[in-house]
């Protein structure tokens, strides 16, 4: 039987038989045994009632967490000219064309958030085998595939959490910083909850959101009643 640590035995216990919590009680449990030395993230995760291998029951979008997620993005843009320009004022901390191309045909990818102009879709989708699995290839469903690079960078710098259905129907994403107040945690998971209810796709069948869970990166997971994270309790 494995052996945990003092901090880990004293979260499970913590958590002992506290399923389908309200959204506030999963944040202060989540909350009061994030006792790692650095700022653990909160993620939430939610099992949906779909199949993402049928192109109608694809689940994904973006949404702006109205408190931000407290990660430092570093955001990536393909683009030339002015679109370069505008995306360097924006805040970009990589912009290229084909250099970027060969960097990232290289290996390197040292950003979180990739964006291009239309014009660079030709450039772009020569890199999908690299950066699709990473989930970082540019799509303008989600707003990465842009003329208007200067809301796109603003946009991911500011707090834009993009989310896509994992083959299993899951859902997951960093949702704040365990040093974040308890209000800004509910607000964000309202905001995300609330963002995938309305990318439900027109295939779905039956019950949509299954389950939802909070943890943080070091602590064990919670169930969050999925009514009361929905504004339906």
């Amino acid at each position: 039987m494995a052996k945990f640590g003092k901090r880990t035995t004293a979260a499970r216990e913590a958590f002992a038989g506290k399923e389908n919590v309200s959204v506030s009680e999963a944040v202060a449990l989540v909350k009061d045994n994030a006792k790692a030395k650095f700022d653990e993230t909160i993620e939430i995760s939610m099992v949906l009632g779909i199949d993402p291998r049928h192109a109608d029951q694809m689940v994904r979008g973006t949404v702006t967490l109205p408190n931000g997620t407290g990660k430092t993005v570093r955001v990536a843009v393909f683009a030339r000219g002015d679109k370069a320009d505008e995306a360097k004022a924006a805040g970009a901390d990589i912009v290229g064309a084909e250099d970027l191309m060969e960097i990232v045909q290289g290996g390197t990818i040292e950003f979180d958030r990739c964006i291009a102009t239309p014009d660079m879709m030709g450039i772009v989708g020569r890199l999908g085998k690299v950066l699709g699995p990473r989930n970082l290839m540019p799509n303008p469903r989600v707003g990465t595939v842009t003329p208007d690079v200067k809301a796109a960078v603003e946009a991911a710098k500011g707090g834009e959490v993009q989310f896509k259905a994992e083959k299993a129907g899951v859902v997951h994403a960093g949702i704040g910083k365990a040093s974040f107040g308890a209000q800004q945690i509910e607000e964000n998971v309202k905001a995300f909850v609330d963002a995938v209810s309305k990318a439900k796709p027109t295939g779905a069948k039956g019950t949509y959101m299954k389950k939802i869970a909070l943890t943080s990166t070091m602590g064990p997971g919670v169930s969050v009643a999925v009514d009361d994270a929905t504004g339906n309790a």
